[in-house]
This record gives C-alpha cells, sequence and structure tokens, in this order.
C-alpha cells in the first residue's frame, strides 16, 4: 500500500512539475511585455480603438479603456480603471452588468491565449472568440435588459479599491505571489484529479453529463479538466489540458472545443464574486454567461467538421 501510494505521489510530482514549467514559461515572459506595453500607454490607444464599439451596448466611450485595460492584465486592473473614470457612479446596474460581462469575456489576454496556443489552438480564431464572443453577449444583454426595462436604477457602488502601490518592485512581488500561488494549485489539482479517477468519480461524473456533453461537443475524457478550468480559471484548465494534448489523449477537435468554451466561461467562483463588488447583476455575469458559452460551443461544435480544422488546431501531441 504504501509503495503504490509513493508511486502515485511520485506521478502527482512528476506531472505537476510539467505543468507547472510549461505555464511559467508562457506566463513570465508575457507578463513582462504586458507591463512594458502598459507603460507605453497600449491601453490607451485599444481603449481609443474600443470605445465606438461601447455604444452598441449602451455603455459611454470611456468603458473601451476599462475594457482594453482588462484584455492587457487582469480583471483587478479593469476595475481599478473603473472607480477612477469619472462619471461611473451614474451608470445604471444594466450598464455595470454589461461591462462586467466584457471583462469576463475578454480580460488577460496575452497570457491565456498563449497557453490555448500551447494546447494547440490557433490564436486568431481564439482572440475572435473571446473579444467577438464579449461584444455580442454585450448587444444582446443590453437590449434584454432594455426591452424589458430591467436593472435601470442608478448602480449603487458596495465597495472601493484601496489605492495600489503600481512601482516595478510592488508590480514585481505581487507577480512572485501569482507565480507562487499557481504552482500550489497545480499541485492540489493534480493531486484532486488523481484521486477522482481513483475513485471512480471522474468516470462517474462522465456518466451523468454524457448528454449535456454530446450536446456541446466537448469529449468525456476532457470534462474534468474543463470543469476545473470553468471553476477555478483558464491558466490552470488550460495547463491541464496542455499536458493532455501533449500526450495525445484528447483529439485536436475536442481540444478546440474545451479551450473555447474555458475562454467564454471560465474562474465562475472568484471572478464573478470579483465583478459583484461593482454591482453587477448574476443575470448577466453568471446565468446569461454560462447559457451563452455552452450554446456557442455546441453550435461550435457542430461546424468543426464542415471547417478547415487545421486552421482552428493542430496537433502538438509528443511521440
Amino acid at each position: 500500500m504504501l509503495h503504490r501510494l509513493g508511486i502515485a505521489c511520485r506521478e502527482v510530482l512528476g506531472d505537476s512539475y510539467k505543468v507547472i514549467t510549461t505555464l511559467f514559461r508562457i506566463m513570465i515572459p508575457a507578463i513582462l511585455v504586458v507591463k512594458v506595453l502598459t507603460e507605453l500607454g497600449a491601453a490607451m490607444l485599444l481603449g481609443q480603438l474600443f470605445a465606438p464599439v461601447m455604444g452598441w451596448m449602451g455603455l459611454p466611450p470611456e468603458a473601451g479603456l476599462i475594457w482594453a485595460s482588462a484584455m492587457l492584465t487582469n480583471i483587478y486592473t479593469g476595475l481599478v480603471i473603473f472607480f477612477s473614470t469619472a462619471g461611473t457612479e451614474g451608470w445604471s446596474v444594466a450598464q455595470v452588468t454589461v461591462l462586467a460581462t466584457l471583462l469576463l469575456s475578454a480580460h488577460n489576454l496575452p497570457v491565456e491565449v498563449r497557453v490555448a496556443q500551447k494546447a494547440g489552438c490557433r490564436i486568431l480564431p481564439q482572440l475572435l472568440l473571446r473579444i467577438g464572443g464579449g461584444i455580442l453577449l454585450g448587444i444582446l444583454l443590453h437590449h434584454s435588459y432594455r426591452l424589458s426595462d430591467s436593472l435601470q436604477s442608478v448602480n449603487t457602488l458596495p465597495w472601493t479599491p484601496a489605492p495600489v502601490d503600481d512601482g516595478w518592485l510592488a508590480w514585481g512581488l505581487s507577480q512572485l505571489e501569482t507565480l507562487g500561488w499557481t504552482a500550489v494549485m497545480i499541485v492540489a489539482l493534480m493531486t484532486a484529479l488523481k484521486l477522482l479517477r481513483w475513485l471512480g468519480i471522474e468516470r462517474l461524473l462522465e456518466w451523468m453529463l454524457r448528454p449535456l456533453l454530446k450536446l456541446i461537443g466537448i469529449a468525456p475524457g476532457a470534462l474534468s479538466i474543463t470543469l476545473i478550468g470553468m471553476t477555478l480559471g483558464l491558466a490552470y484548465g488550460g495547463g491541464l489540458l496542455i499536458r493532455e494534448a501533449e500526450r495525445g489523449d484528447i483529439h485536436p477537435a475536442d481540444i478546440f472545443c474545451a479551450i473555447s468554451l474555458l475562454g467564454l466561461c471560465h474562474s465562475l467562483i472568484e471572478d464573478t464574486l470579483l465583478v459583484m463588488l461593482i454591482g453587477a447583476d448574476l443575470s448577466g455575469i453568471f446565468w446569461a454567461r454560462m447559457v451563452f458559452a455552452l450554446a456557442m460551443i455546441a453550435l461550435i461544435s457542430r461546424l468543426l467538421p464542415r471547417l478547415r480544422q487545421d486552421r482552428l488546431v493542430r496537433s502538438v501531441s509528443k511521440p
């Protein structure tokens, strides 16, 4: 028994090391490049590009800068820009909810799209899906709230962030902390996956969710990893999918569907709670986002056989 436990621990640590090193090779260069671009004003330029599009979703032009900042960095940065932008205290709950869905749909793109690429997905389709999907969902939410006269009251901000030191030292320490917690989470997730498989819970979940998996086109073998990504984040689920893709355990088309689903709907717990701090409503940031993501992936999985898959995804399996 102890011998088998020792073997299992070595397997978990070995797999964790491979996933962690793969993710760090992606994250560290991307984090550095994004910091330099942000210092050079890339967020301002991107915000100006998206400013005209904001009107389609009932948002003022300054929302473009908020979304652009989150795209390049993370949701928290987008929220800081939101609080520092004049006039946002007069936004309606509907407007805040639409903005929050944009932040959830496309943020931290340099890192998350690079993770998707490492799993075999092409960059351009993933960018179009994340940004285009966010805009489409924002338009649908805006008109549904407007036509139903829902969430039109002035938003009350339940929270205001503390001032953040944006110096290089504070930024570097923050990134080191993020990388450290990422490593800890990967080891915990690899251990949990091993237990799920050993206890037979993974097979039970696959059996229970088989009708839904068939509907949206996610392979049963990718179920547990996809669920991890949806609940905890794309970096974690994507990192584990990279491992499966390199092993050749999951077909590239299934990898594309799983990564695309995670792109549109991931970190349902943490990120949802985060944007609720600006008053966003669950109808948009949780329910609409999840239904929209499942519907989009169901459509994509049916269109995939008719498309040139080599333009969307490639095999990264290693012999």
